[in-house]
C-alpha cells in the first residue's frame, strides 16, 4: 500500500478541521443578540440554498425528492427547536439561545457531507472520473435538504418572533 504524503497530511488533518468546524458552530449556538437583519440574511441564504438545486433537479426526480424531503424534515425539526428555545426582552436588548445540538446536528450533518465529497474528489483525482456536482447525488441533497430547511425555518421563527414583540408594544 503505497500512502503519499498528501493523502497522509490529510487523514492527520481532517480531524483537526473538523473538531476547529465543531467548535466554531457550538460557539454559535450560545446566548446572542437578535439582529434582524442577519435573521432576514439567514431567510435568504438558506432558502436559496433550497430553490438554486431545486430549479437544477426538475430533471432528476429523485434527488429532487431527496431536496423536499430534507428540507420539510429539517422544517419539523426546527419547529421544535424554535419551541426550545429560550427568549429574552431585556433592556439591553433582545435575545435568543438556541437549542445547541440541534443546531450543531443539522451544521455537521452538511459540513461530513461536504467533507465526504472533497474526500471523493481527492480520491479520483487523475483517475478520469469527473468532479460530481452538488446536485448529482441523492444523500447530498438530503442533507442540503435538511440543514438549509432547519436554518431557514429558525431564522423565519426568530423573524416571527421579533415581529410579534413589535406589534405588542405598537398595541401598549
Amino acid at each position: 500500500m503505497d500512502i503519499s504524503i498528501t493523502t497522509l497530511a490529510l487523514l492527520v488533518l481532517t480531524p483537526l478541521l473538523v473538531w476547529r468546524v465543531y467548535k466554531r458552530i457550538q460557539a454559535r449556538m450560545t446566548r446572542q443578540r437578535s439582529i434582524v437583519s442577519r435573521h432576514y440574511t439567514g431567510v435568504l441564504v438558506f432558502g436559496a440554498m433550497i430553490a438554486v438545486p431545486l430549479v437544477q433537479l426538475f430533471d432528476n426526480p429523485s434527488n429532487l425528492a431527496a431536496l423536499l424531503a430534507g428540507a420539510a424534515l429539517g422544517t419539523g425539526w426546527s419547529v421544535y427547536a424554535l419551541k426550545r428555545t429560550r427568549f429574552e426582552d431585556t433592556q439591553q436588548g433582545y435575545y435568543f439561545t438556541p437549542p445547541a445540538r440541534l443546531g450543531i446536528l443539522f451544521a455537521m450533518i452538511l459540513v461530513a457531507r461536504i467533507l465526504y465529497l472533497g474526500v471523493e474528489v481527492y480520491a479520483n483525482q487523475g483517475k478520469g472520473i469527473p468532479a460530481p456536482k452538488l446536485t448529482d447525488d441523492t444523500l447530498t441533497m438530503l442533507c442540503v435538504g435538511l440543514t438549509a430547511g432547519y436554518f431557514a425555518w429558525y431564522s423565519a421563527g426568530l423573524l416571527q418572533w421579533r415581529r410579534g414583540l413589535r406589534k405588542a408594544i405598537d398595541v401598549e
